[in-house]
């Protein structure tokens, strides 16, 4: 799959995600971003297993909470770090839209992964992505990604039999350029 620099996405609840460049470094690639978010919303709780995430406030104020933990705030010029491997959130806990900018890295496949799960949930209208393409996902990528407020009996249970039939009725076939998992 290949992307060009800068590639923008939207979802249908007021997510906007630019993805400015991939600055190669010795360590791993620096992916930047710039993000633009409606009030109230923001991504459920999640975990980037192999991946740091940095979000610094350019306008507005960003609500975010690390798993297990009280709910903060940063306002503008404030940069909030996630480190991998950390389940967290974060939301427009402002009035007017939010706008940050950051890096996550590695970049890994969160460039294929997020658009895949932005357009998802175009497809279904909501926040929720629609659930074949979100079972391919979530399966696919586990090894990098995860999504905390998901139940286990869904994740062990439900999310596979959905992959499975997904793949039985052909659902997978607009995923056949899909980038490989990275596993370490």
């Amino acid at each position: 799959m290949e992307i060009i620099y800068p590639h923008t996405i939207e979802n249908c609840i007021g997510e906007k995600i630019i993805f400015q460049e991939v600055q190669q470094e010795a360590d791993g690639d620096r992916l930047i971003v710039e993000n633009f978010v409606v009030p109230g919303s923001g991504p459920i709780m999640h975990t980037h297993w192999l991946q740091d995430e940095s979000l610094t406030v350019v306008k507005g104020k960003i609500g975010y909470q690390i798993y297990g933990q009280e709910k903060k705030y940063a306002n503008e010029g404030e940069t909030v770090l996630f480190k991998r491997g950390t389940p967290h959130r974060f939301w427009n806990a402002g009035d007017d839209t939010l706008n940050c900018k950051g890096w996550i890295k590695p970049a890994n496949t969160i460039v294929f992964y997020l658009s895949a799960i932005y357009a998802a949930q175009n497809k279904s209208g909501s926040g929720r992505p629609e659930t074949f393409d979100a079972a391919y996902l979530m399966t696919r990528y586990s090894t990098e990604y995860d999504t905390t407020e998901i139940p286990k009996f869904v994740k062990k249970v439900i999310i596979p039999i959905t992959y499975r039939l997904g793949l039985m009725l052909g659902k997978y076939k607009k995923f056949k350029n899909a980038p490989e998992p990275v596993t370490k």
